[in-house]
């Protein structure tokens, strides 16, 4: 599995893994699982996605900002393991955190922005459990929060 020739065939790149923003780390390994904090989505511009989605017309912007969060989650993926990510067996969650108003139904469809990048990145092995959860407001102001569990090879 070659996430780097992956990527470049979508048009993609790895942001830097972000530093934290609080009290946490970005990873933990455990188990043979590594549990990745909360993604927030960064532009290609290092800007942060902000604003509470509230329409249709949203949706798409999620998705994008939801696309973001996975590339921040696979940057710190990587960051985690060294720089390689090939102990990478399979994505088990994710958690997908959208801030919405009250009548806003669509976040599965604002989180499938990063389970179909998944999905296109690491195959089968892509295919993961989620959740996605409408709430009030997300850290930094942002649109969408991602977070994930990542079972491991040799550990």
């Amino acid at each position: 599995m070659d996430i780097d020739a992956k990527l470049a065939e979508l048009g993609l790149t790895l942001p830097k893994a972000a530093a934290p923003v609080a009290a946490y780390v970005p990873a933990v390994e455990a188990g043979g699982l590594l549990h990745i904090s909360g993604q927030i989505p960064f532009t290609e511009a290092g800007e942060l996605i902000t604003g509470r989605l509230d329409g249709v017309d949203d949706v798409g912007k999620g998705q994008e900002a939801a696309r973001r969060c996975a590339l921040m989650l696979v940057a710190q993926i990587k960051a985690a393991l060294g720089g390689s990510l090939d102990r990478v067996e399979r994505i088990v969650k994710l958690g997908g955190f959208v801030a919405s108003g009250p009548d806003f139904f669509d976040q599965p469809k604002v989180v499938n922005g990063a389970s179909e990048l998944m999905v296109a990145l690491f195959g089968e092995a892509g295919k993961h459990a989620r959740s996605a959860v409408g709430v009030a407001a997300l850290p930094l102001g942002v649109s969408v929060e991602v977070d994930a569990i990542v079972a491991l090879r040799g550990a």
